[in-house]
């Protein structure tokens, strides 16, 4: 798959990683970027073909494909962040959440994955999250639906293998974009041009995973060993959790 020449589709366009991918794509000369939001008005990007769609709305996806029939690499960005619990957190946040990581990529995916085939196979991109990976009390919801579009990202590759269609899902830690600052996140963050730069090598380079930073690798690392050490070591888990594991 070569960036040079494709057509791209990039949900969540009008800001953060979103916007980077839909210029990164430019620079490195896609044919075409379709740039889609909920409001295309906002998004402001030189030289991109602007396109409405809320992936939630199963009638706005399929208004879409029914123009960007000749994409060649869709980029799976659009999502939210809420701050929510399981156990206190509103319900209705909780299903905003999987309603749009896993229901809503999976519809946008349903819509363009025959036109990745017609088109000669190309490539799906998912933006997932470390938190597909781990749970991180405060944002348990965002977690839970960020594994489930890790599973379905593994699920659709193997689904996709036959018509030559690559999907590659792409981790990454907290990244310096509007979501992070609303959070008041305090921690280093990455630069969204490079989670763009390093997704769309993968790309070219048949990737079925990009681990974008250090704190993503080191918490796939985590997952081969007990899970109360990596909790304890990231302060999820106090000293009268250690001890009643040890008993």
């Amino acid at each position: 798959m070569k960036i040079e020449g494709s057509i791209a589709l990039v949900t969540g366009s009008n800001r953060g990683i979103g916007r980077r991918f839909a210029e990164a794509l430019l620079a490195r000369g896609a044919a075409k970027v379709y740039a889609t939001a909920r409001t295309p008005e906002k998004i402001d990007i030189p030289g991109v073909e602007t396109l409405q769609l809320d992936i939630t709305d199963p009638a706005s996806v399929e208004a879409a494909a029914a123009v960007a029939t000749d994409v060649t690499l869709l980029i799976n960005n659009a999502g939210i962040s809420t701050p929510t619990n399981f156990l206190t957190g509103s319900l209705a946040d909780i299903r905003r959440e999987m309603d749009t990581h896993f229901y809503g990529t999976l519809d946008v995916v349903r819509a363009f994955a025959p036109i990745l085939g017609a088109n000669g196979g190309g490539a799906i991109v998912n933006v997932l999250s470390a938190l597909s990976w781990f749970s991180y009390n405060g944002s348990n919801a965002y977690g839970a639906a960020k594994s489930a579009e890790w599973s379905l990202t593994n699920g659709i590759r193997l689904e996709l293998e036959s018509q030559g269609t690559l999907v590659t899902g792409l981790h990454l830690g907290a990244a310096d974009t509007d979501i992070m600052a609303a959070h008041e996140y305090e921690g280093d963050l990455i630069d969204p041009a490079e989670v763009a730069r390093l997704a769309l090598d993968g790309v070219e380079n048949d990737a079925f995973e990009v681990v974008a930073d250090d704190w993503s690798a080191m918490v796939k690392a985590s997952l081969a060993g007990e899970p109360g050490a990596f909790y304890r070591s990231i302060g999820m888990l106090g000293q009268e959790s250690e001890a009643a594991a040890t008993r």
